[in-house]
């Protein structure tokens, strides 16, 4: 056999074990996983995945996808939990064991110290009618023929089993509370999706006082030394605290090349006044599609609300903060 074919082999049998798992479900068993979910939300309870190896592994990942949804969860090792960590259980939680022969000892060592009641136990496990899934009230078949391993030992087939029943659960109370983008954005602030539902223009613009500012009266070399010590790529232009218009590192090379190199021309014959502009609340990800949407992308725009001048967003600042609108 090839070594294409021995990876091709591994990812047919995984995918056709996961079309086996989802072929057993059954619909008492997902209501009843409903009116558990509905509970926990309702007591403010966290969920708890409890696992040992393998299993431990595949629980910390799901307890991670949890959390990400906005429902505490955590990893509890069967083992510590003996020696402490049982603490962190309440009777309000739901807890979900994880174990490819449901008979895992350190599983059935915790079993009598647990408060959380059997009405709030589930199981992701290889084998339904076992001492753990007996302990259940909710048993999912993550059973398999064969592991992928060669010897038919390492745990690869049932391990991803139990990971994509773990994440069905996880979609299903998705479903149930209703999260939208916003919500889960919450939870990953940092994340290309928490950036683009919440990152604002105000989190990414330069303010007012470091941005150059001249009024109607200044001439081009005006311009020129405050852009100098503010190398922001733009001067806004302002009178009476009004935003007059802008003028950018453009305006200024196109003033040179079509006149005489006269450093005293009024600025009113180079701005722009009526240039784009974002307000603050602008969020960062639209500003940016103003920015490069367009024949000639714009390298700077300024923030005004109203008549008055905030500061200037540039792109460059939009991009180096992780934002592009081909993700």
């Amino acid at each position: 056999m090839s070594k294409i074919e021995i990876l091709r082999d591994v990812l047919n049998l995984e995918a056709k074990s996961i079309e086996i798992a989802a072929s057993k479900l059954k619909s008492d068993e997902v209501e009843l996983m409903e009116e558990v979910f509905n509970k926990l939300i309702l007591s403010g309870g966290d969920i708890v995945f409890c696992g040992v190896g393998k299993s431990g592994l595949i629980g910390a990942k799901l307890a991670s996808t949890f959390t990400s949804l906005g429902l505490r969860s955590f990893l509890l090792h069967p083992t510590e939990a003996l020696h402490g960590d049982l603490g962190r259980v309440r009777e309000s939680d739901v807890i979900v064991f994880l174990s490819k022969s449901g008979t895992t000892e350190e599983i059935l060592k915790i079993l009598p110290f647990l408060k959380v009641k059997k009405e709030n136990r589930i199981g992701l496990l290889g084998a339904v009618d076992s001492p753990i899934g007996k302990e259940c009230a909710v048993v999912f078949d993550c059973s398999v023929e064969k592991e992928a391993c060669i010897n038919n030992q390492a745990p690869t087939t049932s391990s991803t089993v139990s990971l994509a029943m773990g994440d069905a659960l996880a979609v299903l109370f998705e479903h149930i509370v209703n999260l939208s983008k916003e919500g889960f954005a919450e939870n990953h602030p940092g994340g290309f999706l928490g950036k683009s539902l919440r990152m604002k223009v105000q989190d990414l613009m330069s303010h007012k006082k470091d941005c150059a500012v001249v009024d109607s009266k200044a001439t081009l070399k005006d311009v020129i030394l405050e852009m100098t010590q503010r190398p922001l790529g733009a001067c806004a232009v302002i009178d009476n605290n009004k935003f007059v218009g802008l003028i950018v590192e453009g305006d200024i090379r196109r003033c040179l090349s079509t006149g005489d190199g006269n450093l005293q021309v009024s600025v009113t014959n180079i701005l722009n006044a009526k240039p784009s502009t974002v307000s603050r609340a602008t969020l960062a990800f639209d500003a940016l599609g103003l920015m490069e949407n367009r024949e000639r992308p714009l390298n700077v725009v300024p923030v005004v609300e109203g008549s008055e001048f905030y500061g200037l967003i540039r792109l460059h600042d939009l991009l180096k903060a992780g934002l592009s609108r081909k993700s």
